[in-house]
C-alpha cells in the first residue's frame, strides 16, 4: 500500500545483485527536492530535517543488511555447540542429589533423572538450532 503499482513495477523491474532498500530512499530524496522547489517544504532547514531522518532511517536498514549479509562463522557455531553439551553433561553430574539419610557409601552419584535438566538441555539445543 506505499507503493502504486508504476513504483512497484519500478522496482521489481531493477537489476541488482543487493537488497533494494536503498531506491525508495533515493526516490525520497528526489520527492523532498521536489517539493522544496514547489514551496510545499517552507524552506531549507526544514529540508535539512527531512534528508537527516532519511539518512538516519537508511542507516538503520544498512545496519540491518549488513547483519543478515555477514554471516555467523563456522567456528563460532562449533564452539557453541561444544559449551552447550559440555554444560549439560555437567549439569547431569553436578546436579544429583544425594540425600545423607541414605547412608551411601562412598558417597555414590544419585542415578535418578534430572527432569529440569533435561528440559534446560532441551531448550539450549532448540535455541542452538535455530
Amino acid at each position: 500500500g506505499f507503493l502504486t503499482r508504476e513504483e512497484r513495477r519500478r522496482l521489481e523491474g531493477l537489476r541488482s545483485p543487493y537488497n533494494k532498500f536503498w531506491v525508495p530512499c533515493a526516490w525520497f530524496g528526489a520527492l523532498a527536492g521536489q517539493a522544496r522547489r514547489e514551496g510545499r517544504v517552507r524552506d531549507d532547514c526544514a529540508l535539512k530535517l527531512l534528508m537527516e531522518e532519511l539518512n538516519r532511517f537508511r542507516g538503520h536498514c544498512s545496519l540491518l543488511f549488513h547483519y543478515d549479509w555477514i554471516s555467523v562463522p563456522l567456528v563460532y557455531t562449533q564452539v557453541v555447540t561444544i559449551a552447550v553439551y559440555t554444560f549439560f553433561v555437567t549439569c547431569l553430574i553436578g546436579r544429583q542429589f544425594l540425600d545423607p539419610a541414605q547412608g551411601y557409601a562412598g558417597h555414590e552419584l544419585d542415578l535418578g533423572v534430572p527432569i529440569f535438566t533435561l528440559l534446560q538441555f532441551f531448550f539450549y539445543v532448540g535455541w542452538l538450532k535455530v
